[in-house]
This record gives C-alpha cells, structure tokens and sequence, in this order.
C-alpha cells in the first residue's frame, strides 16, 4: 500500500500518522498541500493539527488547498481516505461527509484517552475490529462536538455510517458521535486519534487494527 499524509500549513499530527502507517506495512510520503494532485497514492490520510491556525473556522481554509481538489476526486472514485481531528474538520467543511464540528461542551481544549466502541466493521478501516468491541483512543481537541440536524442523525443511524462512538462522551457529541463515514464507507473522519497508540512504546495498541484493516483492504483489491 501506498499512503499519502496531507501535510497543511499547522498540521501537527503528519508524522504520527506517517509513522502509524508506516508500522502496518505501508509505504508512505508527505504530500505539501499546494500540490495540484496525490500522485500515486492507494490511500489518503488527512492529520490532525491545526491547519491555518484554525482561523475562521476549523478547516474552512483548509478546504480551499489546492490539493484538496484531488483529494474530492480520489473519494468520489471510491478510493480511501480518512481524516483524524483537524482532518475530519476538513472532510465536513468539503462536503465529503455531513453535520459540522463545534466547540466542546466544556468550551475548554480536551486531551485525554476516552473509550470507543466500534459500530461497524464495514468499512476498509475498521474490518480487522469487532462489531461492539471497546478500544481507547486518545482525544486532544477544542472543536470536537459533533453536530448535525434529526433528519441527518437518523441517516447514519439507518445507513450504518456511525462508526464510533464515545462511550464517555468527552464534548458532547451527539449520539456519542466519535466518527462516521459517507454511504460507500471509503471515507472516514474521526476525532479521536488513532495514530497515537499503534505500538506499546506509546501506551496502547488500540489504533494499529485501523491502519492494518487499511493496508489489507488495499492489498486486496
């Protein structure tokens, strides 16, 4: 597998995420957001951080990147693509996936592990996890709540596009909303970041199941 980190202007999370990538087998680069196109890529992660500072809204200016034009392009193909944190930010501001991220409940910046558990195996990120199983995946946010209207809600509900939910919901996420995917499941946004427990040394193997899901789904296609 060939993966390609997004790397904006405040990104701080590219190299964990080349790092976790790295560690299932995948073969990775950094891709500047002023590129015009992925390049040869299988799959695309975007990091979290804080791209532009935040400024505006989270991930509002992100979106404008030149890079991210591709990036439409490779998820409409039906090709993977997930986006941690800040990126999950940015796939809600594209349209890539529905509702918005606000301000956490607490108004304060959280970063701490929280449990999760796994709503649907579906999808290329999460087929190497249980239906129901508990991870602990640490979160470390400001603009983490997830919002969307009933009408919304109740279409992930019925399209099984939840694909984790707090099971100590940190920021008042609606639903225990930690992260969904679109209808194709090739799209993943979440907060919590998986990246940052894929081997002992780091505390916890709850997220190496992500990234090994990712790599064989690839391989096997």
């Amino acid at each position: 597998m060939k993966a390609g980190v997004v790397v904006f202007p405040g990104s701080n999370c590219d190299h964990d995420c080349d790092y976790a990538a790295s560690l299932s087998g995948a073969r990775t680069r950094l891709i500047w957001h002023k590129e015009g196109s992925l390049g040869d890529v299988d799959a695309v992660i975007l990091p979290g951080g804080f791209s532009y500072g935040d400024y505006l809204r989270c991930g509002a200016i992100a979106k404008n990147s030149p890079v991210m034009e591709d990036v439409i392009r490779f998820a409409s193909e039906g090709r993977p693509v997930i986006g941690i944190c800040n990126g999950f930010q940015i796939l809600l501001e594209t349209g890539l996936l529905p509702g918005a991220l606000v301000a956490n409940h607490t108004l304060k910046f959280l970063c701490r592990s929280t449990s999760l558990r796994v709503e649907t195996t579906r999808t290329p990120f999460t087929a190497k996890y249980r239906k129901s199983q508990v991870i602990n995946v640490p979160v470390a946010h400001h603009d983490g709540s997830y919002y969307a209207d009933e009408h919304t809600l109740q279409y992930l509900d019925a399209h099984d596009m939840v694909v984790f939910r707090y099971q100590d919901n940190p920021n008042g996420s609606l639903g225990d909303i930690a992260g969904i995917c679109n209808e194709k499941g090739n799209v993943l946004g979440m907060m919590p970041h998986p990246e940052r427990v894929v081997s002992p040394e780091l505390g916890g193997t709850d997220g190496a199941p992500l990234f090994e899901s990712l790599r064989e789904y690839v391989v096997n296609l």
